[in-house]
Order: structure tokens, then C-alpha cells, then sequence
């Protein structure tokens, strides 16, 4: 599954949402200088961020298809299309370690471990991301409820998993969390176009994705063809 976004890279690029200036500072307040590295880089939503921290960049991104969007991008970035379990950290370790909305994907018995084992004594783990809830409550009843009739079965992780997943851990010794909220009005289109970036919808086959969107694109026309979402960011620094 984590291969599934490369089926639509171009519209992840397009319509994923990219991270606030205040994120980007409050990992350079606290990242100390020297090489980054962005695991699960996709198209390079977090590998921007990293990119106004310093000019040294690895993006470690799996699946050809967003490697080549990546590529394109940034192309003075050194992108390895492997995996992070694969990986090999470079002698002596990295100032910062990255991870932007891809941290579900990394194996949960070692990705601490390992994250920890790839730092320079001193570096930081950044992990973040988005969750995507809806400002209007109607709004949101409406949509949970075209997805249930699609089946819906996969587990909502808690708001602030990768925190307890980092604390939890029993590696890291100085674990913080910080969050920022923003309404995020999109278009029925532009709905449905995040929509289709969802690995959720994707694991769904095409006749069901055609009559979720359908649905959508109803419901959302209902409310007079926009959608105002909670776009919830959270960002979890751990020190080596």
C-alpha cells in the first residue's frame, strides 16, 4: 500500500497541502546545523520544508513514480529510491531526520531505533503531518457518511499517536509536540481530487471509487459546492 500514491503522483503533488512557516521554524529553533534527511519523501511536501533549513538534502523516497515528481522539483536534492529499512546512514549520523506524513509507514518495531541510530549525537527527529477533519459539523456527518456506505474499515488513529509512539518508545530522551490548526475551504472538485490521494480510497476497486466520488461530489453540492476543512498539523521533535 504505501506504493499506491505513485498511481496518482502528479494530483499528490498538486492538491496535498504543504506545511506552515511556523513549522518550519520551530524545527530550526531546535535542530542544530548539518546534513537533513526526509524518509518517505513522496513528492517532496516535507522535503521543502528542509530545504529552507539548509542547502544538504537526502530524500529517501521508495516508489519510482514520486521519486520522479521529487526529482523534478528539487532536482540539486540527492534522492535514493530505497526504503528507510534499507537505508545506511552515513558515518557519524545526520543533524536531522525527517519524516512527513509517512511515519504509519515505517516498521513500527525498529523506526525509532533506527531513527535514533541515523542521528549525529545531538540531531533531531521531526515527525509531522496533517489530519483532515471537517470545520462544519454537518458537513462532517455528511461525508462519514458516504464513506460508510463504502465499506470504512480502517481504524482512525488517535490525534496524537506519533507523539505516544515516540514517548512510548523508551529511546528517546526529550520528546515535545507542537500543533497549529487552519481552514482549509476547498471546492467540490478540489475535494474530490484529495479525495483520490486518500490510500484508504485507493485500496477501494474502481467502480467503488467512482460511486464514493459521485457521492461526494453530491453531498458537498448539497452544501453549495464547497467544504471547509480543519487542517490539524502536528509536529513531534525527539533529541538524540
Amino acid at each position: 500500500m504505501a506504493l499506491v500514491f505513485g498511481e496518482v503522483a502528479g494530483l499528490y503533488d498538486d492538491v496535498r497541502p504543504g506545511y506552515p512557516e511556523q513549522l518550519r521554524r520551530a524545527i530550526a529553533e531546535r535542530a542544530p546545523d548539518g546534513r537533513a534527511v526526509d524518509i518517505g519523501a513522496g513528492t517532496g511536501k516535507g522535503t521543502e520544508v528542509l530545504l529552507g533549513l539548509c542547502d544538504d538534502v537526502t530524500a529517501i523516497e521508495p516508489d519510482p513514480r514520486m521519486a520522479a515528481v521529487l526529482r523534478a522539483k528539487f532536482p540539486g536534492v540527492q534522492i535514493l529510491e530505497t526504503t528507510f529499512e534499507q537505508w545506511a546512514p552515513p558515518a557519524g549520523g545526520v543533524a536531522l531526520l525527517a519524516c512527513a506524513m509517512a511515519w504509519h509507514w515505517m516498521d513500527a518495531g525498529t523506526r525509532n531505533r533506527r531513527a535514533a541510530d541515523a542521528l549525529a549525537p545531538g540531531g533531531v527527529l521531526a515527525v509531522f503531518g496533517h489530519r483532515f477533519g471537517y470545520a462544519d459539523a454537518a458537513q462532517s456527518v455528511a461525508i462519514g457518511e458516504v464513506f460508510d456506505r463504502a465499506g470504512r474499515d480502517v481504524p482512525m488513529r488517535p490525534a496524537h499517536w506519533i507523539a505516544e509512539d515516540v514517548r512510548g518508545c523508551g529511546v528517546w530522551p526529550s520528546v515535545e509536540e507542537l500543533e497549529w490548526h487552519a481552514d482549509l475551504r476547498l471546492s467540490t472538485d478540489g475535494y474530490l481530487a484529495l479525495t483520490e490521494t486518500f490510500s484508504p480510497f485507493r485500496r477501494h476497486p474502481p467502480a467503488m471509487r467512482r460511486r464514493v466520488l459521485d457521492d461526494l461530489r453530491a453531498a458537498i453540492d448539497g452544501f453549495g459546492g464547497t467544504i471547509t476543512l480543519d487542517l490539524h498539523t502536528t509536529l513531534v521533535l525527539a533529541r538524540r
